[in-house]
Order: C-alpha cells, then structure tokens, then sequence
C-alpha cells in the first residue's frame, strides 16, 4: 500500500474536520481527531472515514516473510521465537485499514 495515500486521506480528511473550527483558538490536534475516528462509530460516519487496526496472527507474519525473503523461514520454532525473529527482520506486526469514498487501503506496520 502507498502510505503517502494513507496519510493524504487522513490529511484531507482532518482539513474538512478543521474548516469547522475557523476563527477559533482551541483548534482539536490531528491525534484527537484520529482517536475519535478509530473509537466513535457516529465521529467516523460524520466524516466518511473508517480506520480499523488489528494485530496480525502469527501465520499471517509467516505469510508476509515467505513473500518478502522469499523463503519459507526458519527451522522448526516455537511461537515466541518466530515472533521474535520476525520482529528482527522487520516483518509487520498490525494490519491497518482505512475506508474513504468506497475505496479501502490497506496498510501494514
């Protein structure tokens, strides 16, 4: 995913969300707006922005190293060293998801 796209959804988005706050001092910062987007489903609707993230399951992890290294890993591990081998080699460790105009994108971190 084009994470500069990500971040030019959130930033045209939240320049809406600013236009309602012209003239005032208190102007609410990018990370409120962004924690209200991802916890209060009536805030997100109001806006046409939906932000979902999630942990990704350890096969998942798995799946992206195959396609990354472009091998199937490492010798049998138990569940805490892959994780931990993954972390290392800059494997993801969540899945975002965001939602605007009918068009979803997906971003990993």
């Amino acid at each position: 995913m084009n994470k500069e796209r990500f971040y030019q959804i959130i930033d045209e988005v939240y320049n809406k969300y600013l236009t309602k706050y012209v003239g005032y001092d208190d102007v609410p910062s990018k990370e409120l707006f962004l924690f209200e987007i991802k916890n209060n489903t009536e805030f997100s609707e109001k806006w046409g922005l939906k932000i979902e993230e999630r942990e990704l399951s350890l096969e998942e992890r798995h799946q992206i190293s195959i396609s990354r290294i472009g091998q199937d890993g490492i010798a049998d591990r138990d569940n805490i060293t892959w994780h931990e081998t993954y972390n290392k080699t800059g494997i993801p460790t969540k899945l975002i998801t965001i939602t605007y105009n009918n068009e979803t994108i997906e971003s990993y971190e």
